[in-house]
């Protein structure tokens, strides 16, 4: 086998093994763009080799999506047939792992009306939100891992030929994923895992009420957490006791923000690729919890489906620190793709909130959970506001001032 061969092999077994965590007689869905059918393959045999009781795939294509929403009408977008809802609920029943594999095209909804396609969010996202309270509250396990596209690896490298920026992609994914032909993969993501597990730990201590954001592109934001609130990174345990690891890359620590309690002004520093159109250069202001004004350089539409999709979609839901210093930030490379850009910089989520990040939230019902501050929402979207000057201080419960970040960087 060739190096490409050896190292996509390495990604099929982090995903089944460190991703998923597949055990023994546990059903796995896999979702995956068509072209990704080689790494698709790799996952299959993996996971059946160690004991899987049955794989299945979901397909999808960007162009057929494109066609969906160009020429359907209206109310055939708002239709979700009971063989989708009884699909998933199958799924959830039997404790299935999920396996998405990420390979988006940054454009592929350009030039759509987003009406539709919001209209379409909102159908399925009502019918679906069993499913992604399941998946959210870590009921089962689940991963997303990258496989390059065409499309997408030329929107990241545009001065490269078609063939030469497929490469280079794969092997960006490869070296943010710890996968080196020579490496052992599952043990440099035990000790990374760990690595993060420890700074969640000092962060935990310190049971902050707030944290304040400011830099010099504009940002100067109050978040205040949740009551009893817990800082994660790296893995977490699924309820039925599995170990798993969510996002392969990760490099983030996160926990749940008050859903009435943010205040001021945020600012992007990396592109949003939102159902396939990017947003460029926008920021938000948040009165009492909400996003009360907004603006985008490019991309105002979808940036404006997003905010109304619900009322948890103008909320947040998640908080994550990265240090500007960090692997994926070294590359240097913008990857117009949130489980990469994510994890080059301090994030925020507009939607629904982690019950993992707050103590005993994976036992509570949605009720218990809100009374806390939690958001609830049929979305879930990670934008990007860490720069190298973002300056973090967190206040304590006994109103003690403490230095997180320091130019970019955790202190500690």
């Amino acid at each position: 086998m060739d190096n490409k061969e050896i190292m996509l092999e390495k990604l099929a077994e982090v995903a089944v093994r460190v991703g998923a965590n597949v055990q023994k007689d546990q059903i796995v869905l896999i979702s995956s763009p068509l072209h990704a059918y080689p790494l698709v393959k790799l996952i299959q045999k993996k996971a059946y080799s160690i004991g899987a009781k049955k794989v299945y795939v979901d397909w999808y294509d960007d162009e057929l999506d494109r066609n969906y929403y160009t020429f359907a009408k209206e109310k055939t977008l708002e239709e979700v047939p009971d063989w989708q809802i009884a699909k998933r609920k199958y799924f959830v029943d039997n404790n299935t792992c999920r396996i998405s594999i990420d390979s988006t095209n940054p454009n592929a909804m350009q030039g759509i009306d987003l009406r539709k396609v919001m209209c379409a969010n909102k159908a399925i996202g009502k019918k679906m939100k069993f499913w992604r309270d399941h998946y959210s509250a870590s009921k089962s396990q689940w991963t997303i891992i990258a496989y390059p596209s065409d499309e997408w690896s030329q929107s990241v490298f545009k001065d490269l030929q078609a063939s030469d920026a497929w490469d280079k992609l794969f092997d960006a994914i490869m070296y943010t994923s710890r996968i080196t032909p020579d490496n052992n993969p599952i043990e440099d993501w035990y000790k990374h895992t760990k690595s993060l597990e420890k700074r969640s730990k000092i962060m935990n201590e310190y049971h902050f009420k707030s944290l304040h954001f400011q830099n010099s592109l504009g940002t100067n934001l109050d978040i205040e957490l949740v009551n009893n609130h817990i800082w994660a990174g790296g893995g977490e345990m699924s309820a039925n006791g599995v170990y798993f690891v969510p996002n392969i890359p990760t490099e983030e620590i996160f926990t749940m923000p008050h859903k009435d309690k943010v205040n001021g002004k945020v600012v992007s520093t990396k592109p949003l690729n939102y159902q396939g159109s990017l947003i460029k250069d926008f920021y938000l202001v948040f009165k009492d919890g909400k996003v009360v004004d907004y603006n985008a350089k490019e991309g105002f539409d979808a940036l404006k489906s997003l905010i109304e999709l619900d009322e948890g979609s103008s909320r947040l839901g998640e908080v994550a620190l990265i240090s500007y210093d960090s692997p994926i930030s070294n590359l240097n490379i913008l990857f117009n793709d949130t489980l990469f850009d994510e994890n080059a910089s301090c994030h925020l989520a507009l939607g629904d909130a982690y019950p993992m990040n707050v103590l005993n939230g994976t036992t509570m019902k949605k009720k218990e959970l809100s009374s806390l501050g939690a958001n609830s929402s049929i979305t879930h979207v990670d934008f990007m506001f860490g720069s190298s000057d973002m300056e973090i201080t967190g206040t304590t419960l006994d109103n003690q001032k403490v230095t997180i970040f320091k130019k970019g960087n955790f202190v500690f």
